[in-house]
């Protein structure tokens, strides 16, 4: 893909010199994509579908640590969390601007890194790359991922669409992403102290993966349509389940029962926050960033789905009066609390 082995300063280039760089290997796959990088607007052709865009912005020292998270990682995982929006609309991704940020520490050969792994998703997903820009940065690196997808008007879905007696789905499994992180973070501290320990990662992979490099879930959209159900209500799980399922709550004015031994959590997941003297529940509820997806459904579509092994039901959606609660293992009635991530904090 890119063939430079030395040390390339990126002003040797300019920022049109980059841009070309970047993308003059980009074919367009995608016959929504009628002219992509190259002028200065992309020309897309949505052919009596409805349209949705959505924007990430991911910063350096906020939303990233370079210090473990390799280039190649992080431009897949900029495109992954970006498209895992447009999924959780039950649409499909066809195109996505990318915008950069460069700071003067960065060479050449890191941004092509970068921006392997972020073509390495695209061609994952079937996914243009149709423009973008880039910027010199004072504040290290900034990454900016726009994401267009198509849907048929009757097929998108919304979070404020959840009715009382909708059961409660979740994809995959919750909380790896987060106990990966505090892996990794324990590491880095351990390596700052004494730099000649090499970190201790045997046999997390899974958990190191789910944070380094989660992958949006295309195969659930496909596999509900398939099963012949629309969610009533849908949205992406990144700042954690108990947030995410308060928004689905509070926008479609009703309540819900979610039950904790039904929260699915990987066995190493499990493991590891033991281990941290965390609980399992607690990383699953409120860690985030495991981009799985949470939806709602008729009870009528019970029989479909109910022997799949990617679909947890973990709960049901009650009147509004009845309050956000989790019931324990215990049988104990616990008000869900939105402990997630914040932006602001």
């Amino acid at each position: 893909m890119f063939e430079n082995k030395e040390r390339t300063d990126i002003s040797s280039l300019g920022e049109f010199g980059l841009i070309d760089h970047l993308t003059r290997s980009i074919k367009l796959k995608n016959p929504s994509s009628l002219k992509g990088a190259g002028d200065d607007a992309a020309v897309l052709d949505p052919s009596g579908k409805k349209m949705l865009i959505s924007t990430d912005l991911l910063l350096e020292g906020i939303h990233f640590d370079l210090a473990y998270t390799p280039l190649k990682h992080l431009g897949y995982k900029s495109i992954q969390v970006n498209l895992s929006d447009i999924y959780a609309m039950n649409a499909v991704p066809s195109q996505v601007t990318v915008s950069l940020g460069l700071s003067s520490k960065f060479p050449l050969e890191a941004v092509e890194e970068l921006y392997s792994g972020m073509l390495l998703a695209c061609e994952k997903y079937n996914v243009d790359i149709v423009g973008g820009d880039t910027s010199s940065s004072k504040q290290g690196l900034v990454i900016s991922v726009t994401s267009i997808g198509y849907a048929d008007e009757e097929a998108i879905t919304y979070r404020n669409t959840a009715a009382e007696g909708d059961l409660l789905c979740v994809s995959g499994d919750l909380g790896g992403a987060y106990m990966g992180l505090q892996l990794l973070e324990r590491e880095k501290r351990i390596f700052i102290e004494n730099p000649q320990i090499q970190p201790d990662l045997e046999g997390k992979d899974y958990i190191i993966e789910r944070q380094l490099k989660p992958d949006a879930r295309k195969d659930i959209v496909e596999i509900l349509r398939d099963f012949g159900i629309k969610p009533t209500a849908m949205i992406d799980i990144s700042d954690g389940l108990s947030s995410e399922i308060i928004h689905i709550c509070t926008q479609s004015e009703v309540g819900c029962n979610l039950y904790e031994e039904k929260i699915p959590i990987d066995p190493m997941t499990y493991e590891t926050a033991r281990e941290f003297n965390l609980d399992p529940t607690v990383c699953a509820l409120s860690g985030g960033e495991d981009y799985e997806l949470l939806f709602t459904i008729k009870q009528s579509d019970y029989d479909k789905i109910k022997n799949s092994a990617f679909i947890s039901i973990i709960g049901h959606i009650t009147e509004k009066a009845a309050g956000m609660n989790m019931i324990s293992k215990a049988g104990n009635v616990h008000a869900l609390k939105a402990q997630g991530w914040n932006t602001f904090q």
